[in-house]
C-alpha cells in the first residue's frame, strides 16, 4: 500500500482525495464539480438520515450521503458521527459529569481554567456518542497530568443537570468569555470542543481560502453556528501578555478555527502566515499573551471516530491520540506530539490494510492530519507542550 507523507502542505481550501472511515463528519448535502471523481461512501447505513441546510440558505439535501454523491465546496456541510458512550467495562454511560464540573465560585484565585465542550446532539439524527468518552479523557489529562483544580474546569455537556453547562450557543459562549476573564500574567487556559465542525461562505473577506470555520453548538439548528471570527474576538483578544491559551478542537474543519496568524507546515518545518487578505485592517491578535490551537484536521479535511483503539467506545481520534501520546511522553516537544500522533495513524491504516476483519469493517484509512497554529511563531522541536 502507498503511505501518505508524514505531513501534508498545509492547504487551505483544497478539498482531500484521499478516502475517509467513520468520519466525525455526516451527512453533506451539495454538489461536486463535473469530471471530479466521487468518493465512495462508507457509512451509507448512518448517513441516510437528512439534516436540514437551511443554516446557508439552501434547500434540504437529498437522501444521500454527500460522500456517494456529488460534493461542491460552496455551502458544504460535515458533520461528525460516533456510537454508543461506552466506558471502559462496555457499559452505556448516562450519568452526568457533573462531578467534574467547575464550582461558580471560586475560594479562592488559580492561575489554571479550562472549558471543556462535548457535544452529542442526542435528540437529533445526526447524534455524535464518543464525546462524552473524549470528555472524561481531556479531564484526566487535564487534572492528573496538569494539575488542574476541579473546581476551575468547567464542563458542558448535555448531560449536565445544571441547564447553564448545556452546550448551548449562549453557554458556550459564555463560557469563553469566563475562561479569558481577569486572566494575569501567569494563567494556563484551555478551551476543548469536541462536536461538529462546518464551513461556511466567508463575508467578511478575511479567509485565504473564501471560508469561514465553524463550531456547532447543540442548538445550532435555531440559535446558529459558532464562527471563527467570534472566537477569536472572545478569547483570542483578551490575553494579557504572559498569558497562554491552548484550545484543542476535534472536529471536523476545525484547521484555523481560532484564526491564528501562523499555521506550521510540518512538511517544511516552517510556520506560514495566516494573516488576513482582505483590505480593510482586521484585529486577529492577542493583547500580548499566546494562544496555540491544536486542531483534528485542516480546514479541508474531516475528522474521526474510530473505536480500533483497544476500547469498546468511540473515540475523537485527535483527543485519544493526543491523551494517550501525553500519558507516554509528559515532556514531549509540539513537533514530536504532531510527529507521534501522525504514526499512530500510520500503524492504523497498515493494521487496516493487513487485517481482512478490520478492512471489512472500516473499508478506508484514516485521513486526517492534526494542524498546528499559533498567534506568534516558535520552535516545535525545543518547546515542551504543556498546559
Amino acid at each position: 500500500m502507498e503511505e501518505t507523507s508524514k505531513y501534508r502542505k498545509y492547504k487551505k481550501g483544497v478539498l482531500s482525495q484521499t478516502n475517509t472511515t467513520m468520519h466525525r463528519c455526516k451527512n453533506i448535502s451539495s454538489s461536486q464539480p463535473s469530471g471530479e471523481e466521487k468518493v465512495p461512501c462508507r457509512c451509507c447505513s448512518i448517513c441516510n438520515n437528512i439534516i436540514s441546510s437551511s443554516i446557508l440558505g439552501h434547500e434540504k439535501s437529498r437522501d444521500k450521503c454527500g460522500i456517494c454523491c456529488q460534493v461542491k465546496k460552496i455551502g458544504t456541510k460535515w458533520f461528525k458521527h460516533g456510537y454508543e458512550n461506552i466506558n471502559k467495562n462496555g457499559t452505556v454511560v448516562s450519568k452526568s459529569l457533573s462531578t467534574l464540573t467547575f464550582s461558580p465560585s471560586l475560594p479562592r484565585r488559580y492561575n489554571k481554567r479550562a472549558v471543556l465542550c462535548g457535544v452529542s446532539y442526542s435528540k437529533r439524527k445526526f447524534r455524535l456518542k464518543g464525546t462524552i468518552n473524549d470528555i472524561s479523557n481531556m479531564w484526566e489529562l487535564l487534572s492528573k497530568n496538569y494539575k488542574f483544580p476541579n473546581e476551575c474546569i468547567r464542563v458542558l455537556t448535555e448531560q449536565e443537570a445544571n441547564v447553564d453547562l448545556i452546550p448551548t450557543k449562549r453557554n458556550i459562549v459564555e463560557s469563553l468569555r469566563w475562561l479569558v476573564k481577569d486572566c494575569e500574567p501567569g494563567d494556563s487556559l484551555v478551551f476543548y470542543f469536541s462536536g461538529h465542525g462546518l464551513q461556511q461562505p466567508d463575508f467578511k473577506e478575511d479567509e485565504i481560502d473564501g471560508f469561514d470555520e465553524t463550531l456547532c453548538p447543540v442548538d445550532f439548528l435555531k440559535e446558529g453556528m459558532i464562527i471563527d471570527n467570534d472566537i477569536n474576538s472572545t478569547i483570542v483578544w483578551p490575553l494579557k501578555n504572559g498569558v497562554t491559551l491552548h484550545a484543542i478542537i476535534d472536529a471536523c474543519h476545525s484547521g484555523t478555527i481560532l484564526d491564528l496568524l501562523y499555521v506550521y507546515n510540518g512538511e517544511s518545518g516552517t510556520w506560514e502566515d495566516n494573516k488576513p487578505p482582505s483590505k480593510e485592517p482586521m484585529r486577529k491578535h492577542t493583547s500580548g499573551g499566546v494562544a496555540i490551537c491544536l486542531s483534528a484536521c485542516e480546514d479541508n479535511q474531516m475528522a474521526a471516530d474510530t473505536k480500533v483503539f483497544g476500547g469498546k467506545g468511540m473515540n475523537g481520534v485527535l483527543t485519544y491520540l493526543l491523551t494517550k501520546t501525553i500519558r507516554e511522553y509528559p515532556e514531549i516537544s509540539y513537533g514530536c506530539l504532531l510527529e507521534k500522533m501522525h504514526d499512530e495513524i500510520r500503524k492504523i491504516n497498515r493494521s487496516r490494510c493487513h487485517n481482512s476483519m478490520l478492512q471489512h469493517i472500516f473499508h478506508s484509512k484514516i485521513a486526517q492530519d492534526a494542524l498546528l497554529s499559533s498567534s506568534e511563531k516558535f520552535d516545535v522541536s525545543t518547546r515542551i507542550f504543556t498546559l
